[in-house]
């Protein structure tokens, strides 16, 4: 008989959320490799396809099939109760769920997706209400606050943290044996307009601000054949927009992005693609660019940071400022519009006295692209996140809150200044 495993996206407490193209695709992935060896029953909080959420019109998505969450105002939580900001549940109201959890049988397992180590309150939430409503599930943790917070997620009461991306003691747990090639479980949902889609694994720069060496590791190709049978099978379902979590897409694309990118050009998909997790910028040839524009691609997202070469050699070497002003162009020429272009810049980062923050955006302006301010969120076990003890607590994963930290390091004032004059640069972009 086949284990019923129940799979939840838990609820955001948070000063703010927004649905960039979120979705739980880590564990839509884990389930995928057990399609047909297990009974699965997805209840995400973040559906804005919901009936619910469907009867908000506060949460209409725009063309690209982004929007605003259902929400809750809620008293700030203990650790946060000096930020001048209001705070939040999004997601589905809790009583859906214990509705949901009543009304089903019993379920073996629950899978849990973890992402941002500061909404850990939202996965408490979920365990506990398993752990009333459906007592003989086993839950198990997997994401990024497993893996960076395991020690803390281990307080949860979770029966099994699965840390990193090798799954062994997972199938080992489960008793059943994964099929690596199968796609993400998209048809968990009854209707999804916007899906996920990594083509690679890891990342080759060693940035001191993030996580991904240490969650996902070194850079590898996936399968051109699977991320393509996934990419029909996100076509089949309807799916109108496919956002990109790579990490470093544009690195060595010969390899798999390419070949990939012509095959859909082929096809003559019509898919919407975006890529919010940062291109580099460095990589944007006019080739790749021309691929990718012809492709669908749509939105186009920067990693930036700073425009002072000093910040930059410090914290990576990522991307310096002539690189993001060629790329800009290059896409432009492609036959981008430009305000579908945006550059990332980090606000509150631990050396922000050497990153020149508003000459950086001054400079991105002059580009004629968007800017986008990205709050900092102090990551442990990194080196800038290991420096922010100075500031905040890091022991406890809220103060790795980026509204948080970002009030905390520069100001409440300097904070809205800052983000209010960036407005002001883009919406001089369209007069």
């Amino acid at each position: 008989m086949k284990p019923r495993i129940l799979l939840v996206n838990p609820p955001i407490y948070d000063f703010a959320a927004f649905d960039f193209w979120l979705k739980p695709y880590g564990m839509l992935s884990v389930a995928g490799k057990l399609r047909g060896r297990a009974d699965f029953t997805l209840f995400d909080y973040l559906d804005r396809l919901n009936p619910f959420s469907s009867r908000q019109k506060s949460l209409a998505s725009d063309m690209w099939g982004r929007g605003r969450f259902y929400f809750e105002k809620i008293p700030n939580l203990k650790p946060l109760a000096n930020i001048p900001r209001y705070f939040r549940r999004f997601g589905l109201p809790q009583g859906m769920f214990t509705d949901f959890l009543v009304s089903q049988k019993p379920f073996d397992f629950a899978f849990i997706q973890t992402t941002m180590t500061y909404w850990y309150p939202g996965i408490q939430e979920v365990i506990e209400d398993i752990h009333r409503l459906q007592p003989q599930a086993k839950i198990i943790l997997g994401g990024n606050y497993a893996t960076l917070c395991g020690s803390h997620a281990q307080t949860l009461g979770a029966d099994l943290l699965i840390q990193g991306t090798n799954l062994e003691p997972l199938w080992k747990y489960l008793g059943i044996s994964p099929d690596l090639s199968q796609p993400a479980l998209w048809e968990a949902y009854d209707k999804s307009r916007t899906g996920i889609l990594k083509l690679t694994d890891g990342c080759p720069f060693s940035c001191t601000y993030c996580s991904v060496p240490k969650v996902y590791g070194k850079f590898v190709p996936r399968l051109l054949e699977n991320s393509l049978a996934e990419f029909e099978l996100l076509r089949r379902l309807g799916v109108e927009n496919v956002a990109f979590y790579d990490d470093a897409l544009l690195f060595e694309p010969d390899k798999v992005l390419v070949p990939f990118l012509e095959s859909l050009i082929k096809q003559d998909s019509r898919i919407n693609l975006h890529s919010p997790n940062a291109l580099n910028a460095r990589f944007v040839t006019r080739e790749l660019a021309e691929l990718m524009v012809r492709a669908g691609f749509k939105t186009f997202y920067l990693g930036f940071e700073s425009s002072s070469s000093q910040w930059q050699k410090r914290t990576g070497s990522k991307v310096f400022s002539e690189e993001l002003a060629e790329a800009a162009e290059i896409l432009i020429a492609a036959g981008t519009s430009p305000e579908n272009i945006t550059a990332y810049q980090i606000l509150g980062h631990p050396h922000i006295d050497i990153q020149e923050l508003e000459e950086s955006m001054r400079f991105v302006h002059s580009l004629g692209i968007r800017g986008m301010l990205a709050d900092f969120s102090p990551i442990p076990g990194t080196p800038d996140g290991d420096f922010c003890k100075k500031w905040v607590n890091m022991d406890e994963p809220l103060m790795h809150n980026k509204t948080a930290f970002t009030i905390i390091r520069v100001g409440f004032d300097e904070s809205n200044r800052l983000k209010d004059l960036q407005r002001q640069l883009n919406r001089s972009l369209i007069a």
